[in-house]
C-alpha cells in the first residue's frame, strides 16, 4: 500500500482500548483493521479525517521511574509504547472503523516524555518534536533522549542540569510511600495495628484511632484502607501534626524518601475534611468486602499509572467504589496522593479551578470511572502544549489553591494547609433511563421499534417521529432523548417549537436590540446547545424540536441544514454562519448533538417537507395503539375495568376506520390514544363519566373541524361513540 504523497498529512497514534474495553491489538491486528470502540460519536470527527495512506500507530500510555536509560532523579516520566504500525487502505466512512494493513511492533518500542493520551491524535509534521516520533515510529530511527531531557519543557526535572521545582519534591515521598504501603494489601493487620500504636510513638494525636464494633464497642482498627492510611496526614491538621505522622508513618513503611516539608506555603496537595477522612464506615456498619474493594483499586491505580493494559478492570473498580457511602470524590483525591503524576484530584479547588480556569467543563455529579479516566487523558495530552495552564497534575493542583491574580502569591508560611470548605451535599445525580423505563412510563410500543429507532438516533443524528394527533410524538421524542442520554438530565434536552413566524434570527443567530438601543448579535437556542455540547465532549446533547414542519425548516436552519448530515459533524465540513462573529468564524455541529422532530400530519396548513430535511432525517411512523399493552397500563393506572377500555378501544377503531377512508382525510386526521391514557396514578372513579368528557370536549370539537362541511357527519360519529354508555 502507499502512502499519501501529501507529506502535510498527520500520522493517527490510535489507542487499542477504549472506556471499559480489554485491550483489542490482536484482534485489530488479525482482522486488519482499527475500531473508535465509542458508539456515541465520541471521536468520530476524527476518525472521518483519516485518508487512505495515512500512517497510523497503536499505542499504549507507559510511565515508570525505574530502570530508565538515563538519570530521571527519581521522577515520574511518561511516554508511549508503539506497538503496531500500519497504513490505512479504507476509511468506512462512519466514524468508526478504518481498514489497515498492520505490522506488529515486537516487542513494543518505549518512547519517552512526550505522550498522547486519548484515543486517536493526529501528529502532524513540521516541528522537531513531532517529525522525531513520526520517524522513531514509522522509520525505526533511534530517540534522541538526551535531546529530549535538555529541551525546556523537561530540563528542569531530567536534563544534565536538572532543578526540580521544589514544590512537588512531595511527589517523589507519596509515591514511594504507596508503594510501601502496597505490601500490606494481603495481610493488614500489622499495619492496623501500628497505625492503632501511633500515639504511643511521641505522638500527641488530634483524633483517636479506634474502631466500633458490632456489639456497640470501641477499640484498636483491625483492619484499614490505604486511602485512609495516607489520609492520616492529608487532614486539616496543623502542618506540625501532619509532619509529625508522615515520619512516623514513613518510619513504620521503611520509606526512605524524606518526608516534605508541609510547612511550605501552597504546596497544593489536597487534604481530608477531618468530619470525612475515613473511606471506610466502621465495623459495625461496613460491609465485608468494603475494604478488600478500596486495597484492589488502590493496587490497580499503581498498575494502571505503569500500563494501560488494566485500563477495564481498575474502571470498573473505580465504579464499584463509588458505591461505598463515604468515596465519592475522595477517591480521585487519593489516588492523586498515590500517583501524583497519572491521577488528578478532583476536591473543591481543583474542580473549580479546572471548570473555571482551564474552561473544561465537569459534571457536577461524581464522575464515572471511564470519565474519570477520559477527563486525566484529555489534561495529560493539554500539559504538553506551552498555552495550557498547567503542566501537570501537581502544578494543576498547586495552581487550585492559589488566588486569581496576576502576580505570584507571596510566600508565606500558613498555619495550616488549605481545606475544601464545609462539605455541601452534591445535588444527587439524575436518575438512570433507558427503554426499560420508557416501557415502564407506559409507552405501548414494541420493545424492538424502540431499539430501532434509538440505533437510528445514534448513527444518523436526526430523526422525526411523525403522526396523527395524539400518538404521543411529543411524550416519546423526551424520553428517547433520556434513554440515548442514559438518565434524566433536563440540562441536556433542550425543548424548541417551531411556528410560521419563527426565523433563522430566532433559532440560530441574529441581531437583537439592547436597552441601549445599540444592536448586538445574539445565539439561539440551537447555537448554545451546541456549544454547550462542544464544551462537554463525552455527554450527548438533544434537541427536540416540535412541529418541526410548522415553520420553514429550509430558512430556519440555514446552512445548518447541510451542516446536520452526521457524516459533516466535523470542522472539515465547518461553513461560515450568515451573521458571523469575525470574518475567519466557522462552524460546524458537534458530534454529540442530536436531533429529534415531530411533525403532526394532520395539520392542514402544512405543505409537503423539503427533500432536502427528509435526507438527513429518519423518519418513524407513530400510529394510534389500543392494544392490550394500552388497556392493562391504564387499568393500572387509572383503576378502569378492562372490560370498559376493551369498548373504548373498539369504538375509537371503528371511528378511525371512518376517517381512514374517507378521501378527505385519511389516517393521518386519525385519533391517538393519548386522548384516553389519563395521568399515571389518576383514580378513575367513574369510567363513564370520564370518556364522556374525553369525547364531548376533545375528540367532538376535533370531528366537527374535519367535517367542517359536513355537520351532520360529525354529530353522528359523537352520537355513535357515546351510544350505549
Amino acid at each position: 500500500m502507499t502512502l499519501s504523497s501529501d507529506s502535510s498529512r498527520p500520522s493517527w497514534f490510535v489507542g487499542a482500548g477504549w472506556g471499559g474495553t480489554d485491550d483489542q491489538t490482536d484482534r485489530f491486528l488479525r482482522d486488519g483493521i482499527w475500531e473508535n470502540g465509542y458508539e456515541d460519536g465520541e471521536f468520530s470527527e476524527q476518525v472521518d479525517a483519516v485518508r487512505v495512506g495515512d500512517r497510523i500507530a497503536i499505542k499504549a500510555r507507559y510511565g515508570r521511574r525505574n530502570n530508565l536509560p538515563f538519570d530521571n532523579h527519581g521522577e515520574y516520566v511518561p511516554g508511549m509504547l508503539i506497538k503496531a504500525v500500519g497504513v490505512v487502505k479504507q476509511n468506512m466512512r462512519d466514524g468508526r472503523i478504518l481498514r489497515v494493513d498492520w505490522t506488529r511492533v515486537n516487542p513494543p518500542r518505549e518512547w519517552y516524555f512526550s505522550m498522547y493520551a486519548q484515543t486517536i491524535h493526529a501528529v502532524y509534521p513540521g516541528e522537531w518534536k513531532t517529525d522525531a516520533l513520526i520517524a522513531f515510529t514509522f522509520n525505526k530511527q533511534e530517540q534522541d533522549i538526551n535531546r529530549w531531557r535538555n529541551d525546556p519543557q523537561y530540563r528542569d526535572k531530567f536534563g544534565d542540569h536538572a532543578k526540580p521545582d521544589s514544590r512537588f519534591a512531595w511527589t517523589r515521598f507519596y509515591t514511594e510511600f504507596a508503594d510501601r504501603l502496597l505490601q500490606f494489601r494481603h495481610d493488614r493487620r500489622p499495619l492496623a495495628d501500628a497505625i492503632s500504636q501511633l500515639a504511643n510513638r511521641r505522638l500527641e494525636l488530634p483524633f483517636a484511632i479506634t474502631d466500633r464494633f458490632p456489639d456497640g464497642s470501641t477499640g484498636p482498627l483491625q483492619d484499614i484502607c490505604p486511602f485512609t492510611a495516607m489520609g492520616l496526614f492529608n487532614r486539616s491538621l496543623t502542618d506540625t501534626n501532619r509532619l509529625a505522622i508522615a515520619t512516623e508513618m514513613a518510619e513504620i513503611l521503611g520509606v526512605s524518601e524524606p518526608p516534605p516539608e508541609l510547612s511550605t506555603n501552597d504546596d497544593g496537595i489536597p487534604v481530608l475534611n477531618n468530619q470525612r477522612s475515613w473511606f471506610f464506615r466502621f465495623a459495625n456498619g461496613r460491609d465485608d468486602g468494603d475494604i478488600d474493594l478500596l486495597w484492589q483499586v488502590f493496587s490497580d491505580a499503581i498498575a494502571l499509572a505503569e500500563s494501560e493494559e488494566n485500563r477495564s478492570a481498575f474502571i470498573r473498580l473505580f465504579d464499584d467504589a463509588q458505591s461505598l457511602p463515604i468515596v465519592r470524590y475522595n477517591l480521585t483525591v487519593g489516588l492523586f496522593w498515590t500517583r501524583p503524576q497519572r491521577f488528578v484530584p478532583l476536591d473543591g479547588n481543583s474542580r473549580s479551578y479546572i471548570s473555571n480556569r482551564l474552561d473544561i467543563p465537569i459534571s457536577k455529579n461524581v464522575l464515572s470511572g471511564g470519565d474519570y479516566l477520559a477527563l486525566c487523558d484529555l489534561l495529560l495530552d493539554s500539559f504538553q502544549y506551552d498555552s495550557f495552564g498547567v503542566h501537570s497534575f501537581p502544578e494543576l493542583s498547586w495552581a487550585a489553591y492559589q488566588p486569581p491574580s496576576p502576580t505570584p502569591a507571596p510566600t508565606v508560611p500558613r498555619s495550616t494547609p488549605p481545606a475544601d470548605p464545609e462539605p455541601v451535599p452534591e445535588p444527587p445525580p439524575p436518575p438512570a433511563y433507558d427503554i426499560n423505563d420508557i416501557l415502564a412510563d407506559g409507552c405501548f410500543l414494541p420493545r424492538a421499534t424502540l431499539e430501532t429507532m434509538l440505533n437510528r438516533l445514534r448513527t444518523k443524528r436526526n430523526i422525526i417521529l411523525q403522526g396523527p394527533p395524539g400518538a404521543g410524538k411529543t411524550w416519546l421524542s423526551k424520553r428517547l432523548a433520556y434513554a440515548l442520554i442514559g438518565n434524566k438530565d433536563t440540562d441536556k434536552v433542550r425543548q424548541v417549537q417551531f411556528h410560521p413566524n419563527l426565523s433563522y434570527e430566532d433559532f440560530v443567530r441574529g441581531w437583537r436590540p439592547q436597552g441601549d438601543g445599540n444592536l448586538k448579535l445574539i445565539d439561539g437556542p440551537f447555537l448554545k446547545l451546541a456549544e454547550d455540547a462542544r464544551r462537554d465532549p463525552s455527554t450527548k446533547y438533544v434537541m427536540v424540536i416540535e412541529e418541526i414542519n410548522r415553520g420553514n425548516p429550509a430558512s430556519i436552519f440555514g446552512e445548518l441544514l447541510t451542516l446536520l448530515e452526521s457524516d459533516k459533524r466535523g470542522p472539515d465540513d465547518a461553513l461560515a454562519l450568515a451573521y458571523p462573529r469575525s470574518d475567519s468564524e466557522r462552524f460546524h455541529i458537534p458530534p454529540n448533538v442530536y436531533v429529534i422532530g415531530t411533525m403532526n400530519l394532520a395539520d392542514r396548513s402544512l405543505a409537503l417537507v423539503d427533500i432536502a430535511l427528509r435526507r438527513r432525517f429518519a423518519f418513524f411512523d407513530l400510529e394510534p395503539i389500543f392494544n392490550n399493552r394500552w388497556r392493562d397500563w391504564v387499568h393500572e393506572q387509572s383503576s378502569i375495568p378492562t372490560d370498559f377500555l376493551d369498548d373504548v378501544a373498539t369504538r375509537i377503531t371503528s371511528l378511525n376506520d371512518q376517517i381512514d377512508s374517507d378521501r378527505n382525510l385519511g389516517p393521518q386526521f386519525r385519533i391517538g390514544h393519548s386522548h384516553f391514557t389519563p395521568t399515571p396514578g389518576t383514580a378513575t372513579d367513574d369510567a363513564n363519566v370520564w370518556f364522556k368528557d374525553v369525547v364531548e370536549t376533545e375528540i367532538a370539537p376535533l370531528l366537527r373541524e374535519y367535517w367542517f362541511d359536513d355537520a351532520d357527519k360529525a354529530e353522528t360519529e359523537t352520537t355513535k361513540l357515546l351510544s350505549g354508555l
